[in-house]
């Protein structure tokens, strides 16, 4: 029997209509927002990266005690409120810059005060998920929302491109605020159920934030995940604090020219979001976590080799096949993190994951920042190509290596226990008819019956499946999410 699509399931819809809207003005944003600072302001490479770290340092500052009240408050309610905070802060850029007032110390706060409600918006966006379309949907949920972020990554930094040129870059940023009041509206109208613990049930915000850490940490393929995510956003935020002044200073390419090339480094993770459900289905839905990035981190090696002419294709050709790797990744990941944990403690897993891998994108934004006025944007980028290699080795040397398929879902009121205990056991022991490469000898079909061996052998007729924002992946080219 073929499972329904969920685009018929209206919840589902709104928050895929949302994220849709949403994720194309942030795209241009993300082309906008360093190109105000390094064209209208001149800023320098420190300055950039001191503005990379301000749209990261908040997860460092809120992200733990985030977890806590994403757990305690209607999740629904979270996400409009953080989507209109972001949409009245990204309007005063224009403003100012209309009224001439603009300054460098504006945009550190506009991306500091953005980067609080984009805390709040993502803890509690992967933690509604699954109450929203099932954990045994979660794989094709997922898939699904990452196709939409990597096609707004396909038109948004082409779009936003050629209105820099046509408007100037802080006029550009209008978008993006207008992007996030259509989401709030959006998230608005979702009417789904939720269940909010009772204030009795609370125990102090230390406490559930100490159970939230606890649960990662004894979570050992938790921990390897949260350490490969984490290197790999050192690398992300050294990338983040050189990128464009390498493509505008050292290659020489106009804002539209960038957009372009952005655009085509999308196509890769929108290749990445097509090929989640036939690889999950092939390889198993938990082995596509190690192998997706462990195949493609090589081709990261091209980026730093780019130059003017032809061999600017080699930036497109490295961060394509790498954005591939990158969105694999994300969905095999965050949907493991979604299935091993009860209903009671997604927020605190969730941010307790974003605290540790989201962490150290300021700390590179800084670094990067600081080699590039030391030696350049070219020798920056060798180094996040070193940082990028080193964060395949956790998950290529973690218990993923003998899973094919995700875990069984946990109790969902339950401690956590339970849940973790079957992602540990499903990890240790490997399957039968695997050579000790954990590499399959032959294929065995998942039962259709049992949505928690991954995802259904059908998904949906409109496409294959793909996730959540994601929480990382070297990031030769435009950032994601997760």
């Amino acid at each position: 029997m073929t499972t329904p699509s969920l685009f018929r399931h209206r919840n589902f819809s709104l928050l895929f209509g949302a994220d849709t809207i949403s994720q194309v003005g942030t795209q241009v944003s993300n082309l906008a927002l360093p190109l105000v600072a390094v064209l209208a302001l001149h800023a320098s490479e420190f300055e950039t990266g001191l503005l990379a770290a301000a749209q990261t340092a908040a997860f460092l500052l809120v992200g733990l005690p985030a977890g806590v009240w994403v757990d305690r408050m209607p999740r629904r309610r979270i996400l409009v409120s953080a989507d209109l905070v972001r949409a009245v802060l990204l309007a005063s850029v224009p403003l100012a810059w209309w009224f001439g007032g603009l300054s460098l110390l504006q945009l550190y706060i506009v991306a500091l005060g953005s980067g609080l409600a984009t805390v709040f918006f993502d803890v509690a966006y992967q933690s509604y998920l699954p109450s929203l379309v099932g954990r045994d949907r979660l794989m094709d949920g997922n898939a699904k929302l990452e196709i939409v972020r990597n096609s707004a990554q396909i038109a948004g930094p082409a779009v936003g491109g050629g209105l820099i040129q046509l408007l100037t870059a802080p006029i550009a940023v209008v978008l993006d605020a207008v992007s996030f009041l259509g989401s709030a509206l959006m998230l608005g109208r979702i009417d789904a159920t939720e269940q909010v613990p009772d204030r009795s049930e609370r125990r102090g915000l230390l406490k559930e934030i100490g159970e939230g850490l606890r649960y990662v940490a004894s979570h050992r393929i938790l921990r390897l995940i949260a350490a490969s995510t984490a290197l790999a956003n050192l690398a992300n935020g050294m990338m983040a604090a050189v990128e464009m002044i390498f493509l505008t200073r050292v290659i020489g390419l106009s804002p539209g020219a960038i957009g372009v090339l952005f655009s085509v480094v999308s196509v890769g993770g929108l290749t990445g979001a097509a090929l989640v459900g036939p690889m999950s289905r092939r390889v198993g839905s938990a082995r596509i976590i190690w192998l997706s990035i462990m195949v493609t981190t090589p081709f990261t090696a091209l980026v730093p080799l780019t130059e003017p002419g032809w061999r600017i294709s080699l930036f497109a050709i490295g961060a394509f096949v790498q954005s591939i790797g990158v969105v694999l990744y994300n969905v095999g990941q965050v949907t493991f993190r979604q299935s091993v944990t009860p209903e009671r403690m997604l927020g605190r897993m969730n941010a307790t994951m974003r605290f540790l891998v989201w962490g150290t994108l300021p700390l590179g934004g800084l670094a990067g920042g600081l080699l590039g006025e030391q030696f350049g944007a070219r020798a920056t980028l060798w180094v996040v190509v070193g940082i990028t290699v080193l964060a395949v080795v956790p998950p290529v040397l973690s218990p993923l290596r003998t899973m094919r398929d995700l875990p069984p879902a946990p109790d969902p009121d339950g401690p956590g226990t339970e849940g973790q205990a079957a992602g540990e056991a499903a990890a240790e022991v490997p399957l039968i008819g695997e050579a000790a490469t954990g590499i399959p000898v032959t294929e065995r079909p998942v039962p259709a019956d049992d949505p928690a061996s991954g995802p259904a052998p059908d998904p949906a007729p409109d496409g294959d499946p793909g996730p959540a924002r994601d929480d990382a992946g070297p990031r030769p080219g435009p950032a994601g999410d997760s």
